[in-house]
């Protein structure tokens, strides 16, 4: 156990990869360079407003009351021994090649290495970058609340994730368009500092392939194999085969862990993706309420729908094509290359079937069975049911009187009875046929329900519980953002005591800014 600023630092990014020689956080174009040395903006009265116990345990850290933690996480005091730097990458946002991106508002301010695992931290609206193409660099309070409690409670959902240490006010005003309208106004700075083994994306990879830097491009990733690829052994045209196999696997497993909580990430551009597998950057996010597979949070996303919640595992396929491309030029043979994103193609649909029916008690897969989700998947967007209340309540089935379930399906719909009852008939047949299927499985009602219950979360953040916490934090009131993040440690289980979490979103959040779809602007 050790205070902040006696972490033991590792360095490895900095030491081993080419940087920028130019410091500063002059907007430029980065050549040749895997990262820029820049100094976080000194906040002018930081406060923490909340603290991650659980990293706090996870780091070993013991300091968190003291000034030098809120120093350091907030940017005010430099990390010992450490240059804080930012990360130069490109990327292809909603389809279209963007060139160079980058850190824009994140820095990285230490790399650490606990109980011989790396560390990276990471502040969140710091200030200004050489990539942050005319942007300010700074977040809002909003913004940082729902990636603060997002990133904690996607962990404990079990989806490999980011993390989160802290979140503080800059005691700074920031100027934001909430709803891109023509009306900005000042709104509280707030920084967040995240946590991850490391930061880096497909994006990292595509910039260097784009301008042809084939030298920088297999620097990054030895490295990246080096350090967290290791089991594969020395560089070779087989590694990177390897690597890149390994990257689509654990891809693959992300977008199967959002489809089944309902999570939807609203900018899966490539430049959104981690390498290590992990859900980054928590912009315009939701969860899936009535079940629509063709929403998305994000308002940028309105019109073409490409990152909608049905569509995620195709645009993980589809960034993962730019990834290989990146990485032709190390390995410079296409057939090896597609037969890993075929694999990917062919294996998730059964995946993705047995996940499916994991989440309605049945195990073992027999014919029929595909029709039994599809059938089912119709009758929920048609009827508007919420999705995590239907699946958590579904584990209550009685196959003995299966037609009694619709009446909570009409509680879970957003719909009235008299617009549901012309889907009777057809949910009132899915329920003997699931009664039937379920009837041929050969675990107790009692396994069952313990098994679905630890894949179908009861609590999620909806995005108008996050705005609840964000109103009454505004006001210098953090209790709800507490009570959430103590809720969703534990997402799987009942808790009695916070039933009223679990439930449809209510009227009043319907037109309510920040309860359904939200903007980029943070």
């Amino acid at each position: 156990m050790s205070k902040i600023n006696e972490l033991k630092v590792s360095n490895t990014f900095c030491a081993e990869l080419p940087a920028d020689p130019i410091e500063g956080s002059a907007r430029r174009q980065v050549e040749n360079a895997c990262f820029s040395y820049v100094a976080p903006t000194s906040p002018s009265h930081p406060s923490l407003v909340h603290v991650s116990n659980e990293m706090l345990k996870e780091l070993e850290i013991t300091d968190a009351n003291s000034n030098d933690f809120l120093e350091i996480v907030t940017g005010k005091q430099q990390f010992p021994d450490f240059k804080s730097y930012a990360m130069c990458y490109g990327g292809h946002q909603f389809g279209n090649w963007a060139g160079q991106l980058g850190d824009g508002r994140a820095i990285n301010i230490a790399e650490v290495e606990v109980n011989d695992k790396p560390w990276v931290l990471q502040l969140k609206g710091a200030g200004q970058t050489p990539y942050s193409r005319g942007a300010d660099g700074l977040a809002v309070l909003r913004s940082s609340i729902r990636e603060y409690l997002c990133s904690e409670a996607m962990y404990h959902l079990g989806v490999p994730t980011t993390r989160a240490l802290s979140i503080a006010l800059s005691g700074d005003k920031v100027m934001r368009d909430v709803l891109y309208n023509g009306n900005p106004a000042e709104e509280k700075g707030a920084i967040v500092c995240r946590v991850a083994p490391s930061f880096i994306r497909f994006g990292n990879f595509e910039i260097f392939a784009s301008r042809q830097d084939d030298k920088t491009l297999k620097e990054l990733v030895d490295y990246t194999i080096r350090h967290f690829y290791s089991h594969l052994g020395e560089p070779s045209k087989e590694t990177y085969l390897d690597f890149f196999k390994e990257v689509m696997l654990s891809t693959k497993k992300l977008m199967l862990d959002w489809q089944r909580v309902g999570f939807v990430h609203g900018v899966m551009n490539t430049d959104n993706l981690s390498i290590l597998g992990l859900t980054i950057d928590y912009g315009p996010y939701g969860w899936l309420e009535d079940y629509d597979p063709d929403w998305t949070p994000n308002t940028t996303d309105a019109e073409n729908r490409r990152y909608r919640y049905g569509n995620q595992p195709s645009i993980g396929l589809w960034n993962l094509t730019r990834l290989a491309n990146a990485l032709f030029p190390l390995i410079e043979e296409a057939k090896p290359l597609e037969s890993i994103l075929k694999e990917y193609q062919e294996n998730f649909r059964e995946e993705y079937l047995t996940m499916m029916l994991s989440k309605i008690g049945v195990f073992k897969l027999k014919n029929g069975d595909k029709n039994l989700i599809s059938d089912l998947q119709i009758l929920l967007k048609k009827t508007e049911v919420d999705m995590t209340l239907f699946f958590r309540n579904v584990a209550e089935f009685d196959c003995d009187h299966p037609v009694d379930f619709f009446v909570q399906i009409t509680k879970d719909s957003y719909l009235s009875n008299e617009e549901i009852g012309e889907n009777r008939l057809a949910w009132e047949q899915w329920l003997i046929n699931y009664a039937e299927r379920l009837s041929l499985e050969e675990l107790t009602k009692e396994e069952r329900v313990k098994s679905m219950n630890s894949i179908n979360p009861k609590y999620v953040l909806r995005n108008y519980m996050a705005q609840l916490a964000i109103d009454a934090a505004e006001k210098g009131d953090y209790s709800v953002l507490n009570e959430l993040y103590e809720l969703l440690k534990n997402p799987y289980d009942e808790q009695p005591a916070s039933q009223k979490w679990f439930s449809k979103r209510p009227n009043w959040a319907n037109n309510k800014i920040g309860c359904s779809m939200l903007s980029c602007s943070s």
